[in-house]
């Protein structure tokens, strides 16, 4: 996978279907730098941190999880720097590492097809909580680069953390806009909730988890129609 340059301080590791690993976002502050979710596991994460050598760019002091889910969180234990996620994501997190330390990993590697792929080479499963912990909203600016991370209503779970970074006029997203898992259901009064969100925020770019930048416009209309 190649890094792609989304904005003047904004790239994106891209997404791949094959083994649901969601994009993953890194913010070039002037000060320091800070990636927006963590990989499916230590070797996407190892492969995002060589893109962006590769780019010459300095790996994130900051980690910044939109929702709990393996896909965006497993990762965490090869993160540089220190993770910041949502009080709930970080219980959510506690939560899956007790009952794999109760049960063993069998459960999780038969919850999906793509999690058998991405750890088909016996991979250990390592769960780690975050090292910073917030409730609602905060402000971080890296360097001439405001950052407002804050927590949203979601139809896809009940921790959605959403990143705008205004300058650049771009929300990033994580999965908020999806179904729950398993069955992909939509509630549709959180979808419309977050639409209104992205009304509010009024980005110029969206981006999804697992899909390519979006207008806000496109992803309004999908949520409103059930179709997030």
């Amino acid at each position: 996978m190649k890094l792609s340059r989304l904005t003047e301080r904004i790239w994106v590791y891209p997404f791949e279907v094959e083994r649901d690993r969601p994009n993953l976002s890194y913010i070039r502050g002037d000060r320091w730098s800070l990636a927006v979710d963590a990989g499916h596991s230590a070797e996407h994460t190892r492969e995002f941190y060589k893109a962006l050598e590769d780019a010459s760019l300095p790996l994130p002091q900051l980690t910044v999880l939109t929702h709990w889910h393996w896909d965006h969180t497993f990762g965490m234990h090869a993160v540089h720097g220190l993770c910041l996620a949502n009080e709930r994501t970080n219980r959510h997190l506690a939560d899956f590492r007790r009952r794999l330390e109760e049960e063993g990993d069998a459960f999780f590697h038969a919850m999906h097809e793509t999690i058998h792929r991405e750890y088909a080479d016996g991979r250990p499963v390592v769960v780690t909580l975050a090292d910073l912990v917030y409730r609602g909203e905060m402000m971080i600016d890296p360097g001439n680069c405001p950052v407002r991370i804050f927590q949203a209503e979601s139809p896809h779970t009940d921790d959605s953390t959403l990143i705008h970074v205004p300058e650049e006029k771009v929300l990033i997203m994580g999965d908020s806009t999806g179904g729950a898992f398993p069955d992909w259901s939509v509630d549709q009064p959180l979808a419309d909730s977050l639409a209104e969100t992205i009304r509010w925020v009024n980005p110029e770019i969206c981006l999804p988890g697992h899909w390519t930048p979006l207008t806000p416009e496109v992803v309004i209309q999908d949520l409103l129609d059930g179709e997030g």
